[in-house]
Parts: C-alpha cells; sequence; structure tokens
C-alpha cells in the first residue's frame, strides 16, 4: 500500500527517474543471474520508509526489494546526488508555489472534486503527520491553497512579504485542502470566516499577531532562519520530536480526559527512551544548558 496518495507519488517519481544514475537493467550489483530491481518498485518503498518511518526491514517486507537492496539503492541515490537535485529544484520553486488553479474547478463534476480535495487532504496529513517536523519560510502571496499547505507544517516563519487571503468564498467555492480544520484552529473560526466571506487579506504582522506565523524575518532571510530552526530541532531526541508531532494535535481532537489519559502514556514512553534519560542526565549534572530569558 502506498504512504501518499498515487497522484503524489507519480509526481514525486516524476522528479526523480531523470536524475538516477545510469545503469543497466539487467545487471546485478552483486553480479549473479538474477535482474536488479526496478528503480520504480524500490523508489515506492524507500518513500514509504521516509513518510511513515518504518524501518528498513518493515520497508523490505512491501515485496519491493529486500531490505539490502532498498539500503543500496538508497545509498546509492544519495551517492549520485538525487536527492540533493531536488531540493534546488524545490528551492528554486520556492517562490512559484500557488494554490487552485481555478481554470481547473469549471471542468469538474461532484466526485471528481471530491477525489481532489480528498487527494490534498492525504498530501497534507503525509506533512503533519510525517516522520520529521516540518518548517515552512511564507513570502509573497500565502493565499487559497498556499495557506492551507503552510498550516499543515509544524512551524511557520514569515518574511516582510507575506500576506495571506482565502478568496474562495469570493471565487464562489470553498476551501478543500483542509483549512477548515487546520486554518481555523490557527486563527479562529471567526477570523477564517471573515477572510473567506470578505476578501479580507492579513499581511505579516497581522499574520504574525493571529498565529498564521510563528517567527518573522525580514525578506530574503527566512531560509537561513528556517535552517537554524530545523538544526535546534534536529538536536532533540528524536522520539520526543515525534511525540510532539504526533501527539499534540491528536490530543486536541479528543476530549480533556481522554487528552490527559493520552498525555501520560506519551509521557512515559519518552520518558523510557534512552536519548530522553541521557539527556536529563545531562541537565541534573549540569551539563546542558538552562532555560533563560531572552536578552
Amino acid at each position: 500500500m502506498l504512504a501518499l496518495h498515487p497522484r503524489t507519488v507519480d509526481a514525486l517519481w516524476a522528479a526523480i527517474e531523470p536524475r538516477l544514475p545510469e545503469r543497466p537493467l539487467d545487471t546485478h550489483p552483486l553480479g549473479c543471474h538474477r535482474p536488479r530491481r526496478d528503480d520504480r518498485d524500490c523508489f515506492e518503498a524507500i518513500l514509504h520508509r521516509l513518510v511513515t518511518g518504518c524501518s528498513w526491514d518493515v520497508a523490505g517486507r512491501l515485496g519491493k526489494g529486500s531490505e539490502t537492496t532498498l539500503r543500496r539503492r538508497f545509498n546509492e541515490w544519495v551517492d549520485a546526488g538525487v536527492f540533493e537535485g531536488l531540493v534546488d529544484e524545490a528551492l528554486e520553486g520556492y517562490d512559484r508555489i500557488v494554490g487552485l488553479d481555478l481554470s481547473e474547478v469549471s471542468e469538474r463534476n461532484v466526485a471528481e472534486g471530491m477525489e481532489h480535495s480528498r487527494m490534498w487532504h492525504a498530501c497534507f496529513d503525509a506533512i503533519q503527520f510525517g516522520p520529521v517536523p516540518v518548517i515552512a519560510v511564507l513570502h509573497g502571496a500565502v493565499v487559497g491553497g498556499g495557506l492551507e499547505l503552510a498550516s499543515s507544517a509544524h512551524l511557520r516563519e514569515a518574511e516582510d512579504s507575506a500576506f495571506y487571503g482565502l478568496p474562495e468564498g469570493t471565487r464562489g467555492i470553498f476551501v478543500g485542502g483542509g483549512g477548515s480544520v487546520r486554518i481555523s484552529r490557527l486563527i479562529g473560526v471567526a477570523r477564517m470566516t471573515d477572510m473567506m466571506l470578505t476578501g479580507r487579506v492579513f499581511d505579516a504582522d497581522e499574520g504574525q499577531a493571529y498565529a498564521i506565523s510563528n517567527y518573522r524575518v525580514p525578506d530574503g532571510q527566512g531560509l537561513a532562519k528556517a535552517l537554524e530552526l530545523a538544526t535546534k530541532i534536529a538536536g532533540n531526541a528524536p522520539l520526543s520530536n515525534y511525540a510532539i508531532t504526533q501527539a499534540l494535535p491528536r490530543i486536541a481532537d479528543v476530549s480533556a480526559s481522554d487528552g490527559l489519559f493520552m498525555e501520560s502514556l506519551i509521557s512515559s514512553i519518552a520518558q523510557g527512551d534512552e536519548a530522553a534519560k541521557e539527556r536529563v542526565r545531562a541537565f541534573l549534572e549540569k551539563r546542558a544548558g538552562k532555560v533563560e530569558k531572552k536578552a
């Protein structure tokens, strides 16, 4: 079973495939008679591992290549700069992310519209509930689907040029990428209603005041700040990061009593992790920094 919607997987493969190193399809890396496992199969299994955070062993049980094959293929692609090139391409498209293509809306029937919306739900769920924290850097127009995408990230930082809008109401349509759930939780139902009914636009400072963004930076400094934050987050215990991104939004969805029970369960699991124990020992032995007020 694919970890992402098939269309998302197809789009990622279309970006990855041209970057793969050339190699005869019938050549096995160990020189035996068995044919080399298809790159697309390996890609889907590797993607499953990256999205779900499962082990190589689990990925190897998907029937798309053994654990050894998947590890070897992944390392081969890393050494060939496949993923680095994909990151560079994504950064080049940094200021070209747009929301819904309105020209497509008038051509869809109800069933197609439902399928399209659910596809975006699956895509943004993969961001929010993926194995690692995601930081979104916002600049320029963060409108419609772009704001829905941003709301699925765990942290958002806005450059001076950022502004926010939800023009769906004035276009005769409705949000379909999870905005009714995620955006309303960030800014409140009343503000979201205002944005959709009247076409109201918030600038970067208003967005910061209304909790759309967590950080504000001057234009051109967003990526550097995001890397700084990512480095700090990467220094946390992995299980702690996972618990924060996975448990907090789910606890918010349940009753208070159920939430408190889930909190106790997650807390005990996190405390039992060896990385967490070492960090507590470091604090008690005064080897770790104290929480201090910002100067």
